[in-house]
Parts: C-alpha cells; sequence; structure tokens
C-alpha cells in the first residue's frame, strides 16, 4: 500500500499496519537492544546447539535433532530430551514453536541430574484436537498444562503447522504459563492445591516434586516433529523464601 496519498485516520491506519509487518520481519533469534539491557539472554542462537546437552552426558544428541532455518527442529528419530547446561532460580523464559499433526512435545523446568529419571514440570505442547495418546477432555493434559498436574484456563492454541509464543514465569514460589499474549494458568509451588494435585497425578511417587528448585530447562523429544526458535531468558532477583 502506497501511504502517501492517504490522509486522516486512513494513513494513521496505514502507517499502524505498516509499522507491524515491519516489526514481525524483524530476524529471529536476535535480542532488541531493550531487551539486552533488560537482561535477557539468548537460549538457542539460531545455528548451533551451544549451551544444550543431553541428560546426564556431556554432549549433545548425534541424531534426531538438528539446526535448520532458525529453528532446533526435533527430528522424532530417538535424539532423546536436551537440557540446558546452565541451571536457574528465579527467571522469565519465552519461545515460539510449532508442532507436527498429533504432535505432543513440552517444556520442562525444575529438572535435576542428580535424579534417575528425567522429571520436571512441565509445560505442555500439544495437537489438542489430534494427538491419539490423549484422554478425551483431560485438560491437564492439554497445550499451556502444568502436564498431568494442573489444567490450564481458556487457551487460543493454534494449529499444527502455525507459530505458538509461549512464556514461562517463576518467581519464588510463584509459576506462570502464557500462550500467545494470555496468561492461561498461575500457582504456588508447594502449596496444598498443587501438593494434592500432585498426589492425584502420575507423579505422585516421586519425592518433593511439587516443589521449585534451582535446575535446568528440558526439551522434550515425545517422538514427534516439534520445531523451537526464539529460546531466550532473562533471570530474576532471587525469591528465596517466598
Amino acid at each position: 500500500m502506497n501511504i502517501r496519498y492517504l490522509t486522516g485516520p486512513h494513513w494513521i491506519l496505514a502507517f499502524l499496519l505498516a509499522s507491524t509487518a515491519l516489526l514481525s520481519a524483524a530476524p529471529a533469534n536476535q535480542l532488541a537492544d531493550e531487551e539486552k539491557s533488560a537482561g535477557w539472554k539468548l537460549l538457542f542462537d539460531g545455528t548451533t546447539t551451544q549451551g544444550w546437552h543431553t541428560f546426564k552426558k556431556q554432549s549433545f544428541p548425534e541424531k534426531g535433532w538438528v539446526v535448520e532455518e532458525g529453528w532446533l527442529h526435533c527430528l522424532a528419530k530417538g535424539g532423546g530430551d536436551i537440557i540446558t547446561d546452565a541451571e536457574f532460580d528465579d527467571f522469565e523464559l519465552q519461545w515460539d514453536w510449532r508442532l507436527a499433526q498429533a504432535g505432543n512435545s513440552g517444556v520442562k523446568y525444575f529438572v535435576l541430574e542428580s535424579r534417575s529419571q528425567v522429571l520436571g514440570h512441565e509445560y505442555q505442547m500439544l495437537d489438542d484436537e489430534r494427538e491419539p495418546g490423549i484422554k478425551k477432555g483431560n485438560r491437564k493434559q492439554f497445550t499451556a498444562a502444568f502436564y498431568d498436574v494442573l489444567p490450564p484456563g481458556p487457551t487460543r492454541v493454534k494449529p499444527p503447522g502455525e507459530i505458538n509464543s509461549s512464556r514461562i514465569l517463576v518467581k519464588g514460589n510463584h509459576v506462570e504459563h502464557w500462550l500467545n499474549g494470555e496468561k492461561v494458568l498461575e500457582y504456588e509451588c508447594g502449596s496444598d492445591v498443587v501438593n494434592a494435585a500432585v498426589a492425584a497425578s502420575k507423579f505422585k511417587n516421586a519425592a518433593g516434586f511439587g516443589n521449585k528448585v534451582k535446575a535446568h530447562l528440558l526439551l522434550q523429544d515425545h517422538g514427534c516433529e516439534v520445531w523451537f526458535r526464539n529460546v531466550k531468558l532473562r533471570e530474576l532477583p532471587s525469591q528465596a523464601g517466598r
């Protein structure tokens, strides 16, 4: 649209649309100056797998994960889960993702390599309509749930092939899950509500599972294709004891 010939409110609308288009065309896997000043850091640079390794190993998987066109792509070919080299306490995490049809994946936090199993609180990522393993109507397994523990509120998840944006906030014992700009779940680690929900879940025998810990983040290989990009985090002042 050539906005030189528009006047009044029409010109303003065209200008805003053009500005939005420019913003959306900004390069992926890069931080704006404002983000850098606010303490954000990339956990995936768009070209390498630096900063990630296989659970309980020192190296990145030799198969099953590739970097292509700015995405970290899980090929669903036995690569296994990957975790951050670093551990985090209080933080904000953001990422973009998309799934193949009937896809199932997730981002876990509070993941400790001292445990024998890959356990953590999981932000579920799912094809809510098609994933064959999900129990119909069990929202504790839907996208943006605290997987198998707490369901999200109403969500506007985009279908397979389209890009969703997610966010996790951990501040003290307080946790929030966001999806496409909307807060859809919040809870308090170690609370009576969480402890009761954990006791009713598949994690009931995992000691201390409902508690907050300083730990790794994990990207899940659930045997389905999934893509990640714009994975970024900023650490927050510690809220220990709150």
